[in-house]
């Protein structure tokens, strides 16, 4: 199947093939006729599988061949978790409108509000919006959603982890009744299949992937190694094997930036992106590790949500998920669209609980490679894993979590059923954006 075959019209097939290229993924090859025949969607498709363009071309089509809105109004609506996401969808909506006569937007928080505020009243077709930053402009009467007649809601299951519901709900109550609305979602949990029956209705469903499955072009491989020799791991493995283009995961945004240290002292390249970094900071480290000049790029969960880089050759997890659905999401960052990637987890004695839950929700075991050198301690014994307030206790058949003090209200980060931190930074805060 080409991109011809569906329904596309010359202005964008002229702007995909500019892009280079060819046929259409999976996911593109049959949510963009739904999408343009109209109804609501819902979607089940991994990081990597090409589904922004799966919505983001049918709307560019239905929008051209509506005609100009006179004055320019918001007719498409595109919600996202995060920041980098955000850009990344309106960038992909700039590149295959190229040569259509619409405009687009992107409003996030964390950056000034009085650019963004100028844009949205000359006017624009289609707003990407991270929620916290959409709700303050819609508050302070700077956005009109009443002629919104496409939504979607990208990334849905990790705006439920980021604690994003009420956020959700409230955009929803403020959004036309009449609309055709997406979801797209890595997973099907039964929160996204409430979420999907309160904003669908008679959703054509789409899934593309075995659910919480990996892809198959992605080589994965465990080494086992004791908690305080990971930094040395590492940086082992990417000298021995000269690696470009890291993409290494850590839990704790501190550890993020101590990893980094690390690796600057020992001669190699690397910046952090997290929720504590400026804007700036993450749109710099992002744009130096696309163009290939910074070698590692550590993040955290959150902040790497939206890294979408063509051939990106190795993930790393420096620490495993507590959250094992996380695991899916992070190696996904790799094997896209056909090209293979490496993803490797080093694995202390901690965190062999976390390995099993990942197996478990896979269906598959890891294959473990103990690096020369780096053979781990067989008599150590496992420790609670510090997780902010949280005590985690990872090893196996010590499940579940503990709070390690009792933070005052005050100080205690809201914070989602699993213990995950939510995401401060793109939440409403009126005192914080102004």
């Amino acid at each position: 199947m080409s991109f011809e075959d569906l329904g596309l019209s010359a202005p964008l097939l002229r702007a995909i093939a500019d892009a280079g290229y060819t046929a259409p993924t999976p996911i593109q090859s049959q949510a963009i006729p739904a999408v343009l025949t109209g109804g609501d969607l819902l979607a089940g498709a991994q990081t990597g599988t090409g589904k922004t363009a799966g919505f983001t071309l049918p709307l560019l089509e239905k929008l051209a061949s509506a005609g100009p809105a006179h004055p320019r109004v918001i007719r498409a609506l595109i919600l996202t978790p995060t920041r980098e996401l955000a850009a990344q969808v309106e960038e992909s909506v700039r590149v295959y409108g190229k040569y259509l006569s619409l405009k687009s937007l992107v409003i996030f928080g964390g950056v000034g509000m009085n650019p963004q505020i100028d844009a949205l009243r000359r006017g624009v077709d289609i707003l990407v919006a991270t929620p916290g930053r959409l709700l303050d402009l819609h508050q302070q009467g700077e956005v009109n959603l009443r002629h919104v007649s496409f939504f979607v809601l990208d990334e849905a299951d990790r705006m439920l982890d980021m604690g994003f519901i009420h956020d959700i709900r409230k955009v929803l109550a403020i959004l036309p009744p009449e609309k055709q609305s997406l979801l797209f979602s890595a997973t099907f949990s039964d929160e996204i299949k409430a979420l999907a029956e309160r904003l669908l209705k008679s959703p054509r469903i789409i899934e593309v992937a075995r659910r919480n499955a990996t892809a198959d072009t992605i080589a994965q491989k465990v080494h086992p190694v004791d908690r305080d020799r990971k930094r040395e791991l590492l940086t082992h493995l990417i000298e021995r094997h000269d690696w470009h283009q890291v993409l290494v995961f850590t839990r704790m945004k501190h550890g993020a930036n101590r990893l980094v240290e690390y690796l600057d002292k020992h001669g190699i390249s690397a910046m952090a992106i997290h929720g504590n970094k400026s804007q700036s900071a993450r749109t710099r480290a992002l744009s130096e590790f696309k163009a290939g000049t910074l070698r590692v790029l550590v993040a955290t969960d959150i902040a790497a949500r939206g890294i979408d880089i063509d051939q990106l050759p190795h993930v790393v997890n420096f620490e495993l998920p507590n959250v094992p659905e996380d695991y899916v999401h992070r190696i996904g960052r790799t094997g896209r669209a056909g090209a293979e990637g490496e993803a490797v987890s080093l694995v202390c004695v901690d965190e062999e609980g976390f390995l099993a839950d990942i197996e478990r929700l896979i269906k598959r075991p890891l294959p473990r490679e103990v690096v020369p050198g780096f053979e781990p301690d067989p008599h150590a014994k496992a420790e609670p894993i510090q997780l902010g307030r949280r005590v985690l206790h990872g090893a196996p058949g010590a499940r579940g979590s503990e709070p390690a003090r009792s933070p005052s209200p005050r100080s205690a980060a809201p914070r989602n059923g699993r213990g995950t931190p939510r995401k401060a930074d793109d939440r409403p805060a009126r005192s914080r954006s102004r």
